[in-house]
């Protein structure tokens, strides 16, 4: 009514995805129908929209001849939906379609009908780029651009078109996306053709001398910052980068300070932050980084909050102190924005030492009201919870955890922990959070192979049910159990399950996306499983044992460049660490079958940190293997030890000592020496099988040892029932490394065209097989020469090489 206020236009960010068909006007009525249906159900399919209408972050506009998709979740959303798109699209080849995106503002309303429209500059900027393509194009805002070329795995796929001028004398900047697979590398004709009426414009214009002069000079200026910014960039060290824009309501509980005069109390102080970041990651609305990330920010003099914010990936930081004395405590707490180093908010509670607990629940539920986040019922309920009634227990547990937080924990502080936690439930059998501790650290000695024996996956399965008598739907126990599925008997659904309830509680728990990652991996889902541990380095981007493992799959994918951008990353915070220097070399061995760099890295670490020579001296060995040096492998091999052994690289195959100098005398020409080695590894591997007779890893390191002793019939039986007794529908990631070694077997005894068909199959999905590998190792040598195994070897050559 005329005299009313009306109501303020509320704008949020939205990440919009606009999609057309091409041609549609043209088309006649029924196929207008049939295409815009096929196109519907293409949408809908896909997981980022089943993903995002589930969370309730998705919202649609048709427009006649195709829709507007507007994402509230991040900016890679539109261009991970785009992709599937394109993929399904291949089916059907008839349907045409181009895409544009952008990300802006936007508003949800309700039109003349009172239907729900969505409005803003978001969608008109989304649909001008998109005008700009042809069919098969993905086209991208230069904001959107900008936003992802931050993230090493989009920068090859983004490709600079400059500016396009649409309706209305309107320029916008575009950015064409395309992969080998995916989208349309063409320029577009709209650019195409104001490309050349520039240049036929140009060439009208008679440039004058002295226009000369200025092109050459400035071409010169351009070579010489071309050649500068080489140079600087050859030794600058790439980082993987955090992914996305850094939110709003983000926060890292940076450890707390010890006060307290006696110093061993430091595992109390640790606790005490840890319970308060447990308490804010139990919040959906806040994006809360893990514990081992924040871990490494301990020196509280020498914190550069804004770097650490930038590190991390968040726009607040919590930080605080503990003085425990007698049966007082001290508290203080200060929430900064990490952006620009402002306090806004600070506590002191000085209280009995009975109240820590809700002393804790008070911080988490003072941080979510500073940050705005929405705080359910059931969240609310879950910060209030105290963990535990007993604080001798607590101090046990917090004890265990502390053990656990040092770097690569073996199975002396394992044991050590359990100790320490089966005393904290002995003191107060309720307390859930040990239990669940618990599980976790019997369910890692099985799955680390420190005690992989029915007795101890059961220790760990009986924490589990007990802490699931206690709490039956809480996230963390549906986590335990998924876990046990996953390492015990491999039932890979139900594991899928048990994490989508756990999801539901625990939406900052890096865990979840990890094991998620690693399930989806043997499944052969690589993608998912990818994009899975991505986000879970999100949540925990100073985890070097998640960044590992994204390298591997990097690696099984041979995605080198991002392989190399995870290990710079793994380096940016442990810069020291030999392991992941080597790793890093090798990644340019397996890519263009140079062993220089990895060569170089290994005698650098050598040289300058003996104490390292352990952690590096199978990539020692490996590299001297690849080298054909028989008198480095065996330098190596001594300073390994004498229990030492090679692994595959990314498999559950190991080689004994024996093994490996049969393989050196081999390299070396030495018959009777080999036979003489790998004899002895075989009176010790034949072993194995007999008492664990479904292990496929101990068969194919035992039928290679029979083909090298000319065992052919028995080689290849055992190569054949390793590959039977782990097929690559059970297991992906190491099913496939089955059908390597079955080749390899044959190619020892002379069965070349086994050995082809079965690298075939190994080399066509996804694993741990590259170029550098077949090119240099010794074990593909009977090989060499073959045309087929040549051809096979040339497929996997680097472009520039081919």
């Amino acid at each position: 009514m005329p005299g009313e206020s009306s109501p303020d236009v509320k704008f949020e960010i939205g990440h919009v995805l606009f999609i057309d068909i091409v041609g549609y006007s043209k088309l006649l009525i029924t196929e207008q129908s049939a295409q815009l249906q096929t196109l519907k159900e293409i949408v809908r399919g896909t997981e980022q929209v089943r993903r995002a209408e589930a969370e309730g972050k998705l919202l649609r506009l048709p427009t006649g001849d195709g829709g507007a998709l507007v994402f509230r979740t991040s900016p890679e959303a539109p261009v991970r939906c785009a992709m599937e798109i394109a993929k399904s699209l291949k089916s059907y080849p008839k349907l045409r379609v181009r895409m544009g995106i952008h990300s802006g503002p936007v508003n949800e309303i309700s039109d003349l009908n009172e239907q729900a429209n969505i409005a803003g500059a978001g969608i008109n900027m989304a649909q001008r780029v998109m005008d700009c393509g042809d069919a098969g194009h993905i086209l991208l805002s230069r904001h959107v651009a900008e936003d992802l070329e931050q993230y090493p795995r989009w920068q090859p796929q983004l490709h600079d078109l400059g500016e396009c001028e649409v309706k209305h004398g309107v320029r916008v900047s575009v950015v064409n996306f395309y992969t080998d697979e995916l989208g349309n590398p063409d320029m577009p004709e709209r650019l195409k053709s104001a490309s050349v009426a520039a240049a036929v414009a140009a060439a009208k214009r008679p440039p004058s001398r002295r226009k000369y002069l200025f092109i050459a000079g400035a071409a010169i200026l351009v070579l010489i910052a071309i050649a500068g910014f080489l140079f600087w960039q050859r030794g600058k060290p790439k980082t993987f980068a955090i992914t996305s824009a850094i939110p709003q309501k983000s926060i890292a509980v940076l450890p707390f300070e010890n006060l307290s005069e006696d110093k061993a109390n430091a595992f109390f102080a640790d606790g005490v932050q840890d319970e308060i970041l447990t308490d804010l990651a139990k919040i959906a609305d806040l994006k809360v980084i893990s514990r081992t990330s924040v871990i490494g920010y301990r020196d509280t003099a020498g914190r550069n909050l804004r770097k650490i914010g930038q590190e991390l990936g968040v726009a607040h930081l919590l930080e605080g102190s503990v003085q425990r004395s007698g049966n007082r405590v001290r508290l203080n707490a200060q929430l900064i924005d990490a952006r620009n180093d402002a306090h806004l908010w600070a506590q002191t509670y000085d209280r009995d030492l009975a109240d820590i607990f809700t002393i804790q629940s008070e911080i988490a539920k003072a941080i979510a009201d500073q940050l705005q986040a929405k705080l359910s019922p059931s969240e609310r309920q879950a910060i209030e919870r105290a963990p535990t009634s007993n604080l001798a227990a607590f101090d046990l547990y917090a004890r265990a955890k502390a053990l656990l937080r040092i770097a690569n924990p073996g199975k002396a502080e394992w044991l050590q922990a359990i100790d320490l936690l089966d005393q904290a439930v002995a003191r107060d059998p309720s307390f859930f959070d040990a239990y669940c501790q618990l599980a976790t650290a019997h369910g890692q000695l099985y799955s680390l192979d420190f005690d992989r024996t029915p007795a101890r996956f059961a220790l760990a399965a009986a924490a589990a049910e007990a802490a699931g008598r206690l709490r039956p739907d809480a996230g963390e126990t549906h986590l335990a159990r998924a876990r046990n599925l996953y390492y015990g008997p491999r039932d890979y659904q139900s594991a899928l399950a048990e994490l989508e309830l756990a999801g539901r509680t625990l939406p900052n728990d890096p865990q979840l996306a990890e094991l998620k990652g690693y399930i989806e991996r043997r499944q052969g889902r690589w993608d998912e499983s990818t994009r899975d541990l991505e986000r879970a380095i999100e949540l925990d981007p100073r985890n070097a044992a998640i960044l590992g493992q994204v390298a591997i799959s990097y690696h099984n994918l041979r995605r080198y460049t991002e392989q190399r951008s995870a290990y710079n990353r793994i380096l940016s915070f442990t810069p020291n660490d030999p392991f992941v220097q080597a790793q890093l070399g090798f990644v340019d061995f397996e890519e263009k079958a140079d062993s220089r760099p990895y060569h170089q890295v290994l005698d650098s670490i050598r040289h300058t940190n003996p104490a390292a020579i352990p952690a590096i001296s199978a990539d020692w060995l490996y590299c001297a293997l690849a080298e054909h040096d028989a008198a480095d492998a065996t330098e190596a091999l001594v300073a390994s030890g004498e229990n030492s052994v090679l692994q595959g690289w990314a498999d559950n195959v190991r080689f004994s000592r024996p093994f490996v100098q049969g393989v050196i005398a081999r390299m070396s020409n030495d018959p009777a020496k080999a036979e003489t080695a790998f004899a002895g590894a075989r009176a010790e591997q034949e072993k194995i099988p007999q008492a664990q007779p479904d292990d496929p890893g101990a068969l194919c390191v035992l039928g290679l040892i029979d083909a090298a002793l000319g065992r052919k019939d028995d080689a290849l039986r055992e190569g054949r029932r390793a590959v039977e007794l782990l097929p690559m529908e059970k297991d992906a990631k190491h099913g496939i490394a089955m059908h390597k070694y079955l080749a390899m077997i044959a190619a020892w005894v002379g069965d070349k065209e086994l050995a082809c068909e079965q690298l075939t199959i190994a080399v066509s999905r996804p694993n741990d097989l590259g170029y550098g590998q077949l090119k240099l190792d010794p074990f593909w040598d009977p090989l060499r020469g073959d045309r087929c195994f040549e051809q096979i070897v040339a497929s996997l050559a680097p472009n520039e090489t081919k």
